[in-house]
């Protein structure tokens, strides 16, 4: 069984991940959640590895 500990990183990946698709951007989701976009930008990385899948078609700016 899962604990709290090891649970949580797993809901906030979700949350951020949710965000940025509902937002369409890592910086609007970032605003929403009031957390730095690299912040972001972790939580779904970590959710990718996790779930070993590609989440996000990430592109720069334009």
């Amino acid at each position: 069984m899962k604990t709290l500990k090891t649970s949580l990183p797993l809901l906030n990946a979700m949350v951020a991940f949710e965000a940025t698709a509902r937002n369409g951007s890592l910086t609007a989701a970032a605003q929403e959640l009031a957390i730095a976009q690299s912040a972001v930008s972790r939580h779904i990385a970590n959710l990718e590895k996790r779930l070993s899948v590609e989440l996000l078609s990430r592109r720069g700016n334009r």
